[in-house]
């Protein structure tokens, strides 16, 4: 694999907040699963997210799902790969996903609002990543 490859498929299965901020603007197809635990889910999450935690996710609790759509994980960030888990668990049930770099961090940390007990509000940076 040369250079291109490597990161055009790189691509194919991370995404950044500012492009999932985007896609979800538009209103385009994209579910955004926070696999972290129901607690976590609860204290904070991004908006419009549901939560499956990755220890969970199986056949019948994704049957819901539409396999249509793009299907972005996160947890918390650095430090933690239940995005990882979540996003192999996804692809081996036939889902298209990509896995947010950074988790919530750093959708915090480039502005985004969170929803939650524990929510904060967003003072969105322009970084145009």
């Amino acid at each position: 694999m040369d250079q291109i490859e490597f990161y055009q498929a790189k691509l194919m299965y991370e995404t950044d907040s500012w492009d999932l901020s985007e896609a979800l603007n538009r209103g385009e197809p994209v579910v955004v699963i926070d696999a972290r635990s129901k607690e976590a889910y609860e204290r904070e999450h991004i908006p419009s997210a549901i939560n499956i935690p990755h220890r969970s996710m199986n056949a019948e609790s994704t049957a819901h799902l539409d396999k249509s759509k793009l299907y972005v994980t996160y947890c918390d960030g650095i430090g933690c790969n239940a995005s990882t888990k979540g996003a192999l668990n996804l692809a081996h049930l036939g889902f298209k996903v990509k896995e947010l770099l950074g988790g919530i961090d750093w959708w915090r940390r480039d502005g985004y609002e969170t929803q939650g007990t524990e929510a904060r509000p967003g003072s969105k940076i322009e970084c145009g990543c």
